[in-house]
């Protein structure tokens, strides 16, 4: 019997067992679910013998983990239930009217309250400014409709029992783009959405050029600019906070099967899967870290034989899943899509004894994706002769597919004889939560980190990865690791990019991987690193620079036991001298009086302003409405004056209360208003703003000037203060690797929402490794 412990007993537990009407649970092991699993997928047989045969195949590649099915599979196959079997969807263009942008918030709802993720493309909506005949009136754009797409995916986070996941993009030539690029920058607007632009071959030809760029909307140019203009600033705000990420749309058009009969509009919200309109996702991973043999040799024939049997599982799914909208359906039974990725990357090269990244194991790997390619192809033409090719299957086109064009001249005239019973049949999908249950690395990632601190009722535990945890073991007085136990964060980001661009070849749709990159990574480095993710064929990126999101931020013990150093420093008994006394308020201060709307009425926001121009008192006074929201007001009001006093920098102000979600969010002109304290917060940026617009170069200097003198001062007084923790620090560079913990006091909780433990951006998604929670499943 498969013994599942800790966190994959706990999953197994919450998420994948069979449960009654009660959520009595009714099974009790790994091999309950793989029976249940097997013999619904092999329902789908014409025969009893057939169904008998593949019941016991399937099994096969399921026991122990082998394969490891999309979650909505395991969780739903064989369950009595009616329930979709696939785990994301693209949804069409919205119709670029009121009641059509709405029918399409609505279908995204429908798909998210049944567990599935969705992707959208706004590039249909009208740009902002844009002339509106039927109202006398301008429109307001893609962008400010995003935020209706995220704003209905925080209800389903908050009222669903599965987390919505959305992806919004839009093209690279529509009038909004800068806007879209930059709406995260401005907390609150886009809140609850992953951001991609579709970038176009041509679009790349002109930033290497040094082209112009039109930014047209049905046939109109409403402005042109530089193409390298719209790059920077694609990279700049990747390099700020994570996003956009990157799909190279006409690319991904032109090396899939389905070029002919297909329009691939939008990805799925982590981006492994490019998809038309209705498209479905299909998928499963094999856990290539079960295929290393005892001797660190890697098994490929089995790989291969597990490969060939995962491909008609997956086809089978096509036939047993319920599909709630018959234009799912019809998509998928036209083309009848898997994606077949794998898991365990990253253990199968640690129990090799070879490390990431490097050359050796790029041929390693290659090697595993070409098998799994070329035996996935095999399986399909065979399956087709067996069951007839995807409805869309036309030989002569088909085979004139470019990524068909590097198939083994062998698997080509197969398909010419047979056709293909799938149009598309490979993916690398993020794979968290599934990857926890088998206790195997994530897809194609490197290990985040070898330890991680996870939170529970009992409180707070280190946890370490299990192949680390047996070496240590192992090795206990050993001060040194060996290379091939490398984390995510020690491999540069051109190692992360090259490792997707090779696996990208062997991949007939696309890959979920995030690059990760240190925080002294630079903007310019950036945009090198998007164009070399291009220039090596990939079909997308995300990156992910350490420390440019408070949400997702990670850091080691190491780094956590500096910050307790420094924070002990703060801590001393200070002075009489040292104690931070608020500035007294003079009889008379001059200030600006705003009107914002909120979701508990009309709030007049005045700003005081020290003799300097520096906000110095903030009040706020709300409509009506007095009790409970007056009160609250006044309490925000209260604690921002006495830090503007006590000269603390308003954007550090700014940061604390910005964000912050109430109940009763409402959309302002500026994008969503969540609450009381995040409308105030707008004010006093909008504040801020109209400050440094008015503000001399040479005050601008003077300012940026006395900020650098301070900031030098502090940086050397840390340094004083940390000396002997940095010493040892250095000193320990290749000692155990400790456990990860949060810095929660940036400003912006990273906490998972679930159990409390810290959350990483992997495979293109926020992810926790304390209970598996993410925020794209």
């Amino acid at each position: 019997m498969y013994k599942l412990e800790g966190l994959a007993k706990d999953v197994f537990f919450d998420r994948y067992t069979l449960k009654d009407a009660n959520g009595k649970r009714l099974e009790d092991t790994p091999e309950q679910m793989w029976h249940r699993v097997a013999k619904a997928i092999a329902s789908q047989e014409k025969t009893e013998v057939k169904q008998q045969e593949w019941e016991t195949k399937f099994y096969s590649v399921l026991e122990n983990f082998n394969f490891i099915p999309g979650g909505r599979i395991l969780t739903g196959a064989g369950s009595g239930v009616p329930l979709t079997l696939y785990n994301c969807f693209v949804i069409p263009s919205p119709q670029d009217n009121r009641s059509g942008i709405l029918d399409s918030v609505k279908l995204m709802v429908e798909i998210m309250s049944r567990g599935g993720g969705v992707g959208v493309n706004l590039s249909s909506i009208r740009p902002r400014g844009s002339y509106v005949k039927g109202v006398n009136g301008t429109a307001s754009g893609a962008v400010s409709f995003g935020a209706l797409y995220s704003f209905a995916t925080g209800l389903i986070i908050q009222g669903g029992s599965r987390r919505g996941a959305l992806m919004l993009m839009l093209d690279c030539d529509h009038p909004d783009i800068m806007e879209f690029i930059t709406v995260k920058r401005t907390m609150g607007q886009i809140t609850n959405a992953n951001l991609s632009v579709c970038i176009s071959d041509s679009f790349m030809e002109a930033v290497k050029q040094d082209k112009d760029w039109d930014l047209q909307w049905g046939g109109k140019v409403y402005k042109t600019i530089k193409a390298k203009e719209l790059w920077d600033a694609v990279c700049d705000s990747a390099w700020a906070s994570g996003e956009p990420g990157l799909m190279f749309k006409e690319r991904y058009n032109k090396e899939s099967n389905s070029w002919y009969f297909e329009d691939l509009i939008a990805t799925n919200p982590c981006g492994e899967q490019g998809l038309p309109a209705w498209g479905v996702c299909n998928l499963g991973a094999i856990n290539v870290s079960n295929f290393v043999n005892e001797d660190g040799t890697f098994d490929y024939g089995r790989l291969g034989k597990v490969a060939r049997i995962c491909v008609r599982f997956l086809d089978n799914v096509v036939d047993t899943t319920d599909y709630f909208f018959p234009e799912n359906e019809a998509a998928q039974r036209r083309i009848r899509r898997t994606g077949l990725g794998t898991m365990g990357l990253a253990d199968a090269l640690i129990k090799m004894k070879v490390r990431y990244g490097s050359p050796e194991s790029l041929e390693i790997v290659e090697k595993m994706h070409q098998t799994i390619r070329d035996e996935a192809y095999i399986a399909s033409s065979e399956n087709a002769a067996e069951k007839g090719p995807f409805p869309a299957f036309e030989k002569d086109k088909f085979l004139q597919g470019k990524f068909i064009q590097r198939l083994p001249k062998a698997i080509q005239d197969m398909i010419a004889r047979n056709g293909l019973r799938n149009g598309v049949l490979l993916t690398q999908a993020p794979t968290g939560t599934t990857s926890i249950l088998a206790g195997a690395s994530s897809g194609i990632e490197p290990v985040f980190d070898f330890a991680f601190q996870r939170k529970d009722r009992l409180g707070v535990h280190t946890v370490y990865h299990a192949l680390f945890k047996a070496w240590k073991d192992a090795h206990p007085n050993e001060t040194e690791i060996p290379d091939y136990f490398v984390n995510a964060k020690q491999l540069t980001p051109e190692e992360h990019v090259t490792m997707q661009g090779m696996i990208q070849t062997y991949v007939d749709s696309s890959i979920s991987k995030t690059v990760n990159a240190p925080h002294e990574h630079t903007k310019e480095q950036v945009r090198d690193l998007y164009m070399k993710a291009y220039d090596l064929g990939c079909k997308g990126v995300t990156y992910f620079r350490d420390g440019s999101r408070s949400e997702a931020v990670l850091t080691s013990l190491s780094d956590v036991k500096k910050d307790e150093t420094k924070a002990a420093a703060v801590a001393k008994t200070p002075t009489a001298s040292e104690v931070i006394s608020p500035r007294l308020r003079p009889e008379k201060v001059a200030g600006i009086t705003y009107k914002i709307k909120t979701g508990y009425g009309t709030m007049f926001v005045t700003v005081n302003h020290d003799e300097k121009g520096q906000p110095f008192e903030v009040f706020a006074t709300i409509g009506k409405a007095g009790g409970v929201f007056a009160e609250e007001s006044e309490a925000i009001c209260r604690l921002v004056s006495l830090a503007l006093r006590a000269r603390l920098p308003i954007n550090t102000v700014i940061e604390q209360i910005k964000g912050i979600r109430g109940p009763m969010p409402i959309f302002g002109k500026n994008g969503m208003i969540l609450s009381i304290p995040d409308a105030i917060a707008q004010v006093l940026m909008q504040h801020v703003q109209d400050l440094e617009s008015k503000q001399t170069a040479a005050q601008k200097a003077q300012e940026q000037a006395t900020a650098v003198a301070v900031m030098q001062a502090e940086t050397e007084k840390m340094a004083e203060d940390t000396m002997t923790a940095t010493v040892k620090k250095a000193e320990s560079k290749y000692k155990l690797i400790e456990a990860s913990s949060s810095v929660a006091n940036t400003g912006f909780s990273p906490e998972c929402p679930e159990c409390s433990s810290i959350m990483a951006m992997a495979e293109g998604c926020l992810t926790c490794f304390g209970c598996g929670y993410s925020k794209c499943s």
